[in-house]
């Protein structure tokens, strides 16, 4: 579809014609992006669908031409037969398909042509020809198939880029070729926010979802049932192994080793503090008040002097890597500078801690930054318990994170181009450095392996897990409010775990003469 206004009698063939396509081919061509991706699994009918499409646009006095490459004959000549079969099924007015071939550097490029009454034509060419930079008239489309395939795909990819200059519009269809291809690397651009493109993905068990193996059994004349999905499903696993993961899964291959380099990662490192308190048998065995005393002996001499130094005019967020006894329990701040650099003033690292001692140095923590903008917690397991805490503590603020797989693959990109950019300073520390070190391609998505990353056997990448949080919760998008008090307020006396709130006449926002609400 266009950004121009469909007609009537277009739309009902959008809607009748289009409803025969399945979700995710649906969502592609409904998707009007000057420029849209979609990374895929082999043979699920995405260029089928993207021929309709294009046909459409054609056939209308408001579209324009379609330019289509793809890396071989077959491909070229399957896509352009689409296009006449949609052409018919559509009753656009069109020409037959003409043959022809380009000379191009000692080389000939076929090409398939289809002309429309609406003057516009769709053209194919079987591989990249030298003369696309001529191409960009306002409104002209281009679509590039396997791109990951195509030949010299990054210098195709910036010619493309001009037609966009004039209102013309780049489609990027493709399975993966390799973790290095540049197709990958454009698809961790998009992730990591380098390009406002469109991203769409669809792995073989997302088209099957949408009914991908019904249509096949509705094709070929077979019942569907369950099991024969689930069978087929496993057949063709088989059939692609050992490279399933990147023809049907969409995980680019020779994916290995360290996520980000040692030189990218010092490169961002500064002089800050890493502070430590560690949680002996016998802290651990004290009451309640008396572990609450001398934490909070411990906030006041190492932690609210770093506080203090903040800057009151940037935001800052917070992020919490949460262990209880096996790992470091990492806290993070983050700073938000004017140009939208990211800082980590300091990091605070608990290790063998009590809950509710872990709680009390989240809380002055989070409250001694300035304009908090957002706070993210890892909350598997038994972080539940301390992002349910600071849930009810700052309310819709907190994100209660459960990092999966799809978590991951949206964040770390994002992460990692700070790295990249140097938009980023952690603190220099040799712990901080290893941390980061620990993420790895785990089926082409960066994440932190099971087990321990550290020699002494004590870490589980913590300080960069706490980075990647606070990273994440400095994106929110959460607006900070103006108010004034009624004159009191709640607050949290020391002893609070055992005692409760306290109503005071004075604190953070109060205002003289205000009314007397309960404290609210």
């Amino acid at each position: 579809m266009s950004d121009q206004p469909l007609t009537g009698e277009q739309k009902e063939r959008l809607d009748s014609d289009f409803a025969i396509l399945l979700g995710y081919q649906q969502r592609w061509v409904q998707d009007t992006s000057p420029v849209k991706v979609i990374e895929k699994s082999r043979r699920i009918g995405l260029s089928y669908s993207e021929a309709a499409d294009d046909v459409l646009y054609a056939a209308s006095s408001a579209g324009a031409n379609v330019y289509y490459i793809s890396y071989n004959k077959e491909m070229t000549s399957g896509f352009i037969q689409d296009c006449a079969g949609w052409a018919k099924a559509f009753q656009a007015a069109a020409g037959q398909i003409e043959e022809s071939v380009i000379e191009q550097d000692d080389k000939q490029i076929l090409t398939y042509t289809i002309k429309f009454d609406s003057g516009n034509v769709i053209q194919a060419f079987t591989s990249n020809p030298r003369n696309l930079r001529s191409k960009g008239r306002p409104g002209e489309r281009l679509v590039i198939d396997e791109a990951a395939f195509v030949d010299d795909i990054a210098e195709l990819l910036k010619a493309a880029m001009a037609m966009t200059i004039w209102g013309g519009q780049i489609r990027i269809i493709s399975t993966h070729n390799g973790e290095d291809n540049p197709f990958n690397t454009l698809i961790n651009d998009i992730r990591a926010g380098r390009y406002d493109f469109s991203l769409h993905r669809v792995t073989l068990d997302d088209a099957l979802e949408d009914g991908f193996y019904r249509r096949i059994c509705a094709v070929t004349g077979r019942e569907w049932t369950a099991d024969g999905e689930k069978h087929w499903r496993q057949q063709l696993i088989n059939r692609y192994k050992p490279n399933e993961d990147e023809e049907l899964f969409c995980v680019p291959a020779l994916g290995g080793g360290s996520y980000l380099t040692r030189a990218q990662i010092e490169a961002c490192m500064y002089q800050a503090p890493v502070l430590r308190f560690n949680g002996s048998r016998e802290f651990n065995q004290m009451p309640l008040p008396m572990r609450t005393s001398i934490m909070e002996d411990w906030i006041r001499d190492e932690v609210r002097p770093l506080l203090d130094k903040l800057d009151p005019e940037r935001r800052h967020a917070l992020g919490m890597d949460f262990a209880r006894s096996g790992d470091m329990s990492d806290i993070v701040p983050m700073e938000i500078g004017l140009d939208l650099r990211r800082r980590v003033p300091f990091i605070v690292e608990l290790h063998n801690v009590p809950f509710k001692q872990q709680e009390q140095v989240l809380f002055a923590v989070g409250d001694g930054l300035p304009r908090r903008c957002g706070v993210a917690i890892d909350s598997r397991g038994n972080g539940s318990s301390i992002g349910e805490a600071a849930w009810d503590y700052w309310g819709s603020q907190v994100e209660r994170v459960m990092p999966t797989e799809s978590w991951y693959r949206e964040q770390m990109p994002r992460y990692k181009a700070r790295f990249e950019d140097r938009t980023i300073l952690i603190p220099k520390h040799d712990d901080v450095l290893e941390d980061h070190r620990a993420f790895k391609l785990v089926r082409g998505v960066a994440r932190l392996p099971e087990g321990k990353t550290d020699g002494k056997g004590e870490r589980h990448g913590d300080s960069a897990m706490g980075c990647v949080l606070a990273h994440a919760a400095s994106e929110q998008e959460i607006v900070e409010m103006e108010f004034q008090s009624t004159g009191r307020r709640t607050s949290m006396s020391d002893d609070h775990y055992n005692r409760g709130a306290v109503v005071t006449d004075t604190g953070f926002g109060t205002v003289g003469g205000g009314n007397d609400f309960g404290g609210f």
